[in-house]
């Protein structure tokens, strides 16, 4: 069974879970969040990747409209709330200016692994001493939600997309540990040069090998 949802693709990966500020100010997307607001509904953001739309996108439920600029302009809240999948895609829906689809919801539910969490905190942790990054990382496994720390592992944007499309938490797991573990040497020697780097004009206290 498929669902009409109004879209509002954007050059980037919202994950369920994740709260969105954006500044509406084109008419397609200010007549689509005017309706959203007035019928309680929701919205889609899939991903515009590489010239075109992604199947697999997130909904989005508004929280708030923050600002009503005079000219119509909005500043507003978002969360998502979960994902689809598109069935058939509208460049315009019938009668509007936005783009709209008939979607399936995709249950992204699934319990992970303890001991893949604990690995990922640990990893997540070394990463950001390593960049001199300030932001909190959960201190428990306990709970885990992979999406709640995707956007802080250094995914580009296709990676990010590839991370939403795995069915499962312990999937995702798997995703996010493999790509640290090929992420962090890299990053330790990118350091190793940087220290080196430094070094080089300051005076050293070179003691010469015995000859």
């Amino acid at each position: 069974m498929t669902d009409f949802i109004p879209l509002f693709p954007l050059k980037m990966v919202v994950f369920p879970g994740e709260q969105l500020n954006l500044h509406i100010f084109e008419p397609r997307y200010k007549q689509l969040i005017r309706e959203v607001e007035q019928n309680g509904t929701t919205f889609g953001i899939p991903a515009f990747i590489d010239n075109k739309i992604m199947s697999l996108g997130t909904e989005i439920e508004l929280l708030d409209i923050v600002k009503r600029y005079d000219d119509g302009k909005l500043d507003i809240k978002t969360q998502g709330i979960g994902l689809f999948r598109i069935d058939t895609y509208y460049e315009e829906a019938a009668g509007k200016l936005y783009a709209g689809a008939d979607i399936e919801r995709v249950e992204h539910q699934g319990e992970g692994d303890p001991a893949l969490s604990r690995r990922i905190l640990r990893y997540l942790n070394e990463l950001f001493a390593l960049l001199k990054i300030n932001k909190k990382v959960p201190k428990t496994e306990d709970r885990f939600d992979s999406f709640e720390i995707a956007h802080h592992v250094g995914f580009s944007l296709e990676q990010e997309y590839e991370f939403l499309c795995q069915s499962s938490e312990l999937e995702r797991q798997d995703y996010m540990v493999s790509h640290l573990e090929q992420m962090i040497p890299v990053v330790r020697e990118m350091e190793r040069l940087r220290k080196r780097v430094q070094l080089n004009g300051h005076f050293k206290n070179v003691i010469p090998p015995r000859t």
